[in-house]
């Protein structure tokens, strides 16, 4: 299948068969998401892949992520990484100020999405499923204990990658107009929004497995219904950043 037909049939696997990832594919994986772009190469993101089996059980029940999965699919946590550039500036004697500010972390966040999403796209296109885990969240000082981070990381998401037992429908993205401009900010209108509610609440109800009723403005409704990770600014200022 040509990429970009394997891109549009993404999908979130949460089943995984007995199948290990070869030494030479998960080496692959972390090569593919090293070969992203990254702002001013800094490389400001690290990878930890889970292998102990009881810091992956207490990682699934932080995440509660919704399968048995037990030892199936390798498990990878990506941190944005700005503790190594500390150790740079240290080196140097330089100062650690403008390494602690809110710009700072959004481009270590940002280039570890990148390295992240570069993985998911290799290993898709080599028929591996993937699942984001953005529960590992839930309980942020636990994960840096589980993980021992230092200063200055920040642990984004987690990602689940293995070979797929089943897989989900594909969900209906927005209509490439709603979130495509034309040299300036295009907002949704109300009828973009109610043919979108439609085509959504029809995939939920169609598909094979979870079948709900609901749409794309329930799950926006529930998702802010109220604030989610209230602990994540006081994780923040403990690891050293500043706001």
């Amino acid at each position: 299948m040509e990429l970009f037909e394997t891109m549009l049939q993404h999908t979130s696997v949460r089943s995984f068969t007995q199948e290990k990832l070869s030494d030479e594919r998960k080496e692959q994986l972390v090569l593919s998401a090293q070969s992203a772009s990254s702002s001013n190469f800094l490389q400001a993101f690290s990878i930890i892949e889970i292998t102990d089996s009881e810091k992956r059980k207490a990682i699934e029940q932080i995440a509660n992520f919704p399968v048995d999965n037990g030892d199936k699919g390798t498990l990878y946590i990506f941190v944005a990484d700005l503790n190594k550039h500390a150790q740079v500036l240290a080196l140097n004697g330089d100062s650690l100020e403008h390494l602690r500010t809110m710009e700072s972390l959004v481009v270590s966040i940002v280039d570890a999405t990148l390295a992240a999403q570069s993985m998911a796209v290799f290993a898709e296109s080599n028929d591996l499923g993937i699942c984001y885990v953005g529960g590992i969240r839930n309980n942020l000082f636990k994960m840096k204990e589980l993980l021992e981070l230092p200063a200055l990381t920040y642990p984004v998401f987690g990602m689940f990658v293995g070979y797929p037992a089943e897989k989900n429908e594909v969900k209906p993205r927005l209509p490439i107009h709603a979130v495509l401009g034309e040299n300036s900010y295009r907002s949704l209108t109300a009828e973009m929004i109610n043919d979108y509610n439609k085509t959504t609440s029809d995939y939920y109800q169609a598909r094979s497995s979870n079948i709900q009723s609901t749409n794309w403005s329930e799950k926006v409704r529930q998702q802010f219904e109220y604030p989610r990770r209230k602990n994540t600014v006081e994780f923040l200022k403990k690891q050293g950043f500043v706001f």
